[in-house]
Formats: structure tokens, sequence, C-alpha cells
């Protein structure tokens, strides 16, 4: 069976001090509301790692993630984070392929294939990204889009080492924009993806491969995106800045 997660992404949000503050109060929300089989991942700024996971009690299904790594184990680039550091700070999943990245600092999916084998190999469990402009939704290209990010950074890798990973849908015109995939849209992606995965890996991986929804969701809409059947939880931007929204939107994951 393939689990239910939400992850938020604080972006470049928050000093330590106003991290910690919001996590802990994420924290306490989850142990008095949270009964479901929900899991949450909490990723904040580089900084806020080793902080963060010391602050995990364990009483909630809580892990931490990075936003992002180099694809290098190490060497001179100055301002960048590898795998292995990040491991090392008690952090456990990392975004790789965020559209922002994509497109603030240009990766490709070739090196995205690369990130992904450096993050597999310290221990730890990618969030890949995929998703589609608005130009390309617009001019009827998006399945081939989603189709070559897919196939391009992440096909090279085995059965094994696939089933590791967490897919994120994110329709990049529908972030910080306000504008929101219909459910219907979101869930026509979500299938198109697992059906791609049951192609190249087999029904039972595509099956129990969790693939996240990722734009603009918020505690109004997140119970209508996650009821649909091949969306199982959300990759949480703005949202999960506020502890009550982002609980919330856990919470309508059932």
């Amino acid at each position: 069976m393939r689990k239910n997660i939400v992850a938020g992404n604080w972006k470049m949000n928050l000093n330590l001090d106003q991290g910690i503050q919001l996590f802990n109060e994420i924290q306490g929300l989850l142990k008095v509301e949270l009964s479901g089989e929900q899991e949450v991942i909490v990723c904040p700024p580089s900084i806020h790692l080793s902080s963060l996971a010391k602050s995990l009690d364990g009483s909630s299904k809580l892990s931490i993630g990075a936003q992002n790594c180099h694809h290098a184990d190490s060497g001179a680039y100055t301002g960048e984070i590898s795998a292995s550091m990040i491991a090392s700070s008690g952090a456990e999943y990392v975004i790789i392929g965020h559209s922002e990245r994509r497109l603030y600092f240009s990766e490709s999916n070739e090196l995205l294939a690369q990130k992904l084998n450096t993050v597999l190999k310290n221990g730890l469990s990618p969030i890949f990204c995929i998703g589609e402009t608005l130009e390309q939704r617009n001019g009827g290209t998006y399945f081939d889009v989603i189709k070559e990010q897919i196939s391009e950074a992440s096909f090279h890798l085995d059965g094994a080492n696939y089933s590791k990973l967490i897919l994120a849908y994110e329709p990049v015109w529908a972030i910080g924009t306000g504008l929101t995939a219909s459910p219907e849209q979101a869930q026509e992606i979500h299938l198109f993806i697992r059906t791609l995965l049951a192609e190249k890996y087999g029904q039972t991986l595509a099956d129990n491969l969790t693939i996240l929804y990722g734009g603009s969701c918020n505690p109004k809409n997140a119970a209508e995106l996650f009821a649909q059947a091949d969306i199982d939880g959300g990759l949480i931007g703005g949202a999960s800045l506020k502890a009550r929204d982002f609980v919330d939107i856990i919470k309508a994951l059932n």
C-alpha cells in the first residue's frame, strides 16, 4: 500500500528562531489532533535541519527533509550542501527538481538524474518534482513535458531504487498564482504518471508509489484534491508556513 503524505516546503522563509517556533506549533497540534495514518514531512531552509531534527519527540509521524542538495559528494562548490551533510543533520528526505530550481537555477533533467543518484546513495528519500508551465498547459504539450521530465531524469533507476522515490506533480502555473488545478485536472496527470510507471516498472510498483499534488493547495480545497484516486497527499508551499492551515490540510488526508 502506498503512503499518504503531506510535505511542507518552507522555501526561503523564517529565521532560525521563527522556524523552531513554527515547527513546535505544528508538532504540538499534530500530537493532539492527528489520528490517522498520514505521514508529515517538513522541509525548511538548510540552517534549520539539525535543530528541527533534534526537536522531534517521536510522538507523531513527522520527519525532516531538505529543499535541495548538490549532485557531488563534496568539493569546491561554495554555498552548496551535499546529501551526506543533509543525512548527518537527521533529515530523511530531499526535494529534487522543484519548479523554482528548474526555472531560477536552470536545472536540467540530466543534472536532476545525478542528484537522484546522490540522494539515494546517501540513504535519503527523494521527493522528485515534475510539472508543466502555463504555456505548456495551454499549448496541449503537458503530457509530453511530464513524460520527458520523468523519463530523462529518473528512468535510469532500477525498480528497487525507484520504489524509494516520492513523486510530486506541481503544475507550475498554479504555484504562487492563486490558481489551482481542478481535482479532475490533477487526477488526470496523476493517473498518467502512474500509467508511465506501470509501463516501465510494472503495475505493482506503480500502485505502491506515492504521488503528491503541489500547486496552491490549501485547507479549503485539500479534501477534494486528496479524494482523487491517484492523489496520495500534497507538497504544500505557502500554507505550510501557518501551523493551523498546514495541520488542517494534513487532517484532510483521510
